[in-house]
């Protein structure tokens, strides 16, 4: 889901560059003309990404910690 999210909510709109990108941008040029609209904006196409990298990061640990168990039971 968290993909799914990030890949159409994280991207609308897409033309003429995604959304997310256009306040990215804006932001590491200094943020000049930002009002509170653009950061809740940047914030609601963020949080799509922020899920996806901290749900990829529980998958990986997870898998970290499956694959340990499984090297340190074999070897009982």
């Amino acid at each position: 889901m968290a993909l799914f999210a990030s890949l159409t909510l994280g991207l609308t709109p897409f033309y003429p560059e995604p959304h997310i990108v256009g306040k990215i941008r804006w932001v590491l040029g200094g943020a000049i003309g930002m009002k509170p609209m653009d950061y809740f904006d940047l914030i609601l196409h963020g949080i799509p990404w922020l899920a996806l990298i901290y749900y990829s990061y529980i998958f990986i640990i997870d898998k970290i910690k499956q694959d340990e168990y499984s090297r340190h039971s074999k070897r009982r």
